[in-house]
């Protein structure tokens, strides 16, 4: 009886990782289609969300894949050595397991039509819905003829359908590795966006300077005062600043190309001091940010 528990308890297990392992390849397989068909519609967000979930995706088939393979290898072959107890408790598993493969399939195939009728382009809708049904169909194969004991009795090609899907799995990483950024282009861009950060501070406080003083500040020493104002990353060049005909420039270095995010306003407004301030789109290299002032509004 202990056996029979510890190996349902296996047979459990093997369950659980082999829906956290489709589950993860079904989201890296989108991703990339995502990335590989983009879509004019399409934000820069949601191109950066495709990076994320193809990063979050490769980690952990990195961990269940083989946690995966490792388990149902054991549990067939305990199943071949055990009682008809176990073998009936495993059997309602596995029944289980094709009633959730059914659920998901559909649930998946709900969504991909769902963002196919809000616009989602037609070949991605396709290659989607083939890459839903390939993945979770194979799944639900595989428990279907272990249901019939198919793989006891070929347990060879048992072996084979392992090494099928652990190539296809490291196949769709690799594929998908080369579509995001490296490890030190994130880090370098999770820099950008700290810049930026300390840009905005530096332009809020040259803005409110201008309200109290009625000018530009001569310097970022100066706006800030008695504070610290905020310096470059380790390895960057100085932050600078410096008055122009209409206004002032905030110059940075930068590793990456921001994208078009911004809420820009090609109008003047009146009522602010600083126009354009929400314009923090910028390129690879020296890039300076300008600013025109509406000082004669305070």
């Amino acid at each position: 009886m202990e056996q029979t528990a510890k190996n349902f308890a296996l047979q459990l297990g093997a369950i659980i990782t082999l829906y956290v392992t489709i589950t993860s390849l079904i989201v890296l397989l989108f991703n990339i289609i995502n990335i590989l068909i983009p879509d004019v519609a399409d934000y820069r967000w949601q191109l950066e969300n495709s990076m994320s979930g193809i990063r979050f995706s490769i980690a952990t088939l990195v961990v269940f894949m083989p946690a995966y393979l490792t388990l149902t290898r054991i549990v067939n072959k305990a199943r071949r050595e055990t009682d008809r107890a176990y073998l009936n408790l495993t059997k309602w598993l596995i029944y289980l397991s094709l009633l959730a493969g059914g659920l998901v399939l559909l649930g998946n195939f709900v969504a991909t039509v769902y963002t196919f009728l809000n616009g989602e382009i037609t070949l991605r809708f396709i290659l989607k819905a083939l890459s839903l049904f390939i993945v979770v169909g194979a799944a639900v194969l595989y428990y279907w003829l272990d249901a019939k004991h198919y793989w006891q009795k070929k347990e060879r090609l048992s072996i084979y359908y392992g090494i099928l899907v652990a190539t296809v799995s490291i196949v769709a990483m690799i594929v998908g590795y080369t579509q995001i950024d490296t490890p030190s282009m994130v880090r370098e861009m999770k820099i950008d966006q700290n810049q930026i950060t300390d840009l905005q501070n530096i332009q809020w406080k040259i803005e409110e300077y201008i309200r109290n003083e009625d000018r530009l500040p001569e310097s970022i020493n100066e706006a800030y005062g008695s504070l610290k104002a905020p310096v470059a990353s380790d390895g960057r060049s100085d932050y600078i600043y410096r008055v122009s005909d209409k206004g002032f420039e905030l110059c940075a270095e930068f590793k990456s190309e921001s994208g078009n995010n911004s809420y820009t306003r090609p109008y003047f407004d009146e009522k602010l001091v600083i126009q354009d301030p929400d314009n923090w789109d910028y390129v690879s290299g020296e890039f300076c940010f300008e600013r025109v002032v509406n000082i004669e509004n305070e």
